[in-house]
């Protein structure tokens, strides 16, 4: 096992090596954010999908435009509103008068990334268009289905602080996003840095670095990266301690804790946990890197009491706890 694991590092050292250049083209325009950076690549070479939540004015549709362009991935950026449909989404079948026949055309979510921006301003229908595309990697126009490029993700921004005129996410399409990953306000230097870059004659633009072929064979890498027995099992203990906190000596989050996470939650944390080893140049999992993903992947798919809230306890509170409690191999 051991020569198999020197050789997955030897590999992973191979395959990475665009990484340091992507994060150095991105924080050309991007000041600061470097674990908002980290965690969006993370999505990007796990192939899930990604919810970024901040106020506005914090370069969440900036970040993911200036990655598309470094990586050469066919972008749509999709503008979500109240009065959305879903073809506006998937496209429709458009009538050709001059031979009395329809064709398909196909629409913004037929792109490698996909912004999906200020998603929960989208009425209920455009909702499960976007969740089949998530969920299936294929889009059905008329009576035909059709396929969506590879690698495909969707990268979608929410609000927190504005609730007038939006829809907010049913559950079930909540949990098809890997990791959901909060943005927030820069320090005073970084601010300072930002207001100099963007106000300067001209602003800052990125290189291309990678193209879609080479992203793939990084995500087929990753995806082989080795993960150990007590890994998994940690994985496992931390997932399961959120449906049944008193079997792992966590009994006073019996009454916080609604629902706890998925099995979508184990699968997304180890894929997750893989990826973040592959940009760290490691082929193997850490516990290290576990902890280090497990809020993004674990934040949105634990759902709170009634009871938590009266006590104002967030996720984040439980997920802490969880970190602190849980063995770690």
């Amino acid at each position: 096992m051991d020569i198999g694991i020197k050789e997955m590092n030897h590999k992973v050292s191979e395959e990475s090596v665009f990484v340091a250049e992507l994060k150095r083209e991105i924080a050309r325009v991007i000041v600061g954010q470097e674990s908002a950076v980290d965690r969006i690549l993370t999505g990007l070479l796990a192939g899930g999908h990604i919810l970024l939540e901040g106020v506005p004015g914090l370069a969440k549709t900036l970040a993911i435009k200036t990655l598309a362009h470094c990586v050469e991935c066919a972008f749509s950026r999709i503008q979500f509103t109240p009065d959305l449909l879903p073809a506006d989404l998937t496209g429709t079948m458009i009538f050709n008068p001059k031979d009395s026949s329809f064709s398909a055309h196909q629409g913004p979510l037929f792109a490698n990334i996909v912004l999906a921006d200020e998603i929960n301003r989208a009425p209920a229908k455009v909702q499960s268009a976007l969740l089949e595309a998530m969920q299936e990697q294929h889009i059905t126009i008329g009576n035909r289905t059709y396929p969506l490029p590879s690698p495909f993700i969707v990268l979608a921004t929410q609000n927190p602080i504005e609730q007038e005129g939006t829809y907010p996410l049913p559950e079930a399409q909540v949990d098809r996003f890997m990791l959901k990953i909060l943005v927030t306000y820069p320090s005073k230097s970084e601010e300072k840095a930002i207001l100099e870059r963007m106000t300067a004659a001209a602003v800052p633009q990125p290189a291309k670095v990678s193209q879609p072929a080479q992203l793939l064979r990084a995500r087929q890498t990753a995806a082989a990266i080795y993960l150990d027995d007590r890994i998994k099992n940690y994985i496992l203990d931390l997932v399961f301690a959120t449906r049944d906190p008193e079997g792992h000596k966590l009994a006073q989050l019996k009454n916080l804790i609604a629902y706890g996470a998925s099995p979508r939650a184990s699968i997304f944390l180890a894929q997750a946990a893989k990826a973040f080893a592959f940009l760290n140049g490691r082929g193997y999992v850490t516990p290290e890197d576990v902890k280090s993903i497990g809020a993004d992947v674990l934040r949105h798919r634990i759902i709170i009491s009634y009871e938590a809230e009266a006590e104002n306890v967030s996720s984040e509170d439980i997920i802490q706890t969880l970190f602190e409690s849980i063995e770690v191999p």
